[in-house]
């Protein structure tokens, strides 16, 4: 196969295997080796404009000519799998590389976890007082894009991190999971579970990375994340209060228009009824071993281990015309009932919608959105 510099590029930082490696799910796992590229940054949950088609149970890995065109499964603009398991990715699939950007002045660079299983983070470090005169707090990202697309490497989220770790004056990990369809949930969850281990093995100054070691304040430790990667966030959150992260404090975790849902619909689900009922179609898609739509990875007011979620405040960033928006305030109220004892903030962004600051980084609300984040960061 020939490939193009670009392609030669994505497959690097995709870290695409050459074989599966869940036989079990079989019937989805091909990759689309040469992805179109996006025109602009696109919401990963537009859901007026999905129409889902099922995959049917029938579906394996046949390799002919008409199964090769057939679509299975249908999310525009975003994805398309099809009948002999190949899966196009429409969006998100492009890359930037790491390197000083001149802007910001952070300067960046990747570093793989686990080459086997294509974990990888992106390390973001400011240069404009280098070294830095005393250890930075740590901020680990998770992307979003439903579980199914986008990267750490993606020209939105790249941008992002480099202002995030400039304006906040942090180390910066972002990290790259393994994605739905081909590696369903939990396997994302269960990657930044390891990614974040990983991180946490510099804690005592040991580990291979330098930049953890040597300007890395590992009492100072914030999560935060977008939509599914709010989702992750959560539950790691979750897990390093079940679970202990050794030499590690996380003091606060933001979560961005969190991808949570649920099995009773909330006041503004209620109202776009025909929009609601896409939503458990997507999760299916992303996770078809899931319990339905109160499975505690979804639905953490269903996790009974919320109350100790591992962190001391959380910041919730809502839209005003997000689909998942009562999603974020009940994630508050269920918090406040519960056993945890940090402090808990609701921020919505009146007449935007789903991931905005993304989709147009530099309109005003994208602008507050971010300077809200990084005052929750600096807080002491």
């Amino acid at each position: 196969m020939v490939v193009s510099g670009h392609q030669e590029l994505l497959l690097k930082y995709l870290h695409v295997p050459t074989k599966p490696n869940f036989p079990s799910v079989k019937k989805f796992i091909t990759y689309s080796y040469l992805p179109s590229l996006p025109s602009k940054p696109c919401n990963p949950l537009p859901f007026s404009s999905h129409k889902l088609k099922p995959l049917h149970s029938s579906t394996t890995m046949d390799n002919s000519a008409s199964t090769d065109s057939e679509v299975a499964y249908d999310i525009p603009p975003i994805l398309k799998v099809y009948k002999n398991g190949r899966v196009e990715r429409l969006e998100g699939v492009q890359v930037l590389p790491p390197g000083l950007h001149p802007e910001t002045n952070v300067e960046s660079k990747d570093v793989i976890i686990s080459e086997q299983h294509g974990i990888s983070v992106r390390f973001y470090i400011p240069k404009t007082t280098y070294p830095p005169p005393q250890k930075l707090p740590l901020l680990v990202y998770f992307h979003g894009g439903a579980f199914i697309i986008e990267t750490p490497f993606s020209p939105n989220y790249h941008n992002l991190l480099n202002k995030v770790v400039s304006e906040a004056n942090v180390i910066g990990v972002s990290v790259h999971y393994r994605r739905a369809p081909e590696h369903p949930v939990p396997v994302a969850h269960e990657d930044s579970w390891a990614a974040l281990k990983w991180v946490a093995s510099h804690a005592g100054g040991d580990g291979p990375e330098e930049w953890l070691k040597e300007h890395a304040d590992f009492g100072k430790v914030f999560f935060a994340g977008d939509s599914a990667g709010a989702n992750i966030a959560s539950y790691l959150g979750i897990r390093v209060g079940t679970e202990g992260l050794p030499g590690v404090k996380v003091v606060g975790i933001a979560l961005v228009h969190p991808y949570f849902w649920g099995v009773e619909p909330l006041e503004c689900e209620a109202k776009r009824p025909e929009d609601a009922a896409k939503v458990p179609q997507l999760w299916r898609f992303s996770c078809p071993t899931t319990s339905g739509s109160d499975d505690p990875i979804i639905n953490p007011s269903k996790d009974p281990n919320l109350g100790k979620l591992g962190c001391e405040r959380v910041l919730v960033c809502v839209a005003e015309k997000d689909l998942l928006k009562d999603r974020g305030w009940y994630y508050k109220e269920t918090l406040d009932k519960s056993a945890w004892s940090g402090v808990v903030e609701v921020v919505e962004t009146k007449d935007e919608n789903h991931v905005f600051h993304l989709l147009d980084p530099s309109c005003e609300n994208a602008k507050v959105l971010l300077n809200r984040i990084i005052s929750f960061i600096k807080q002491n």
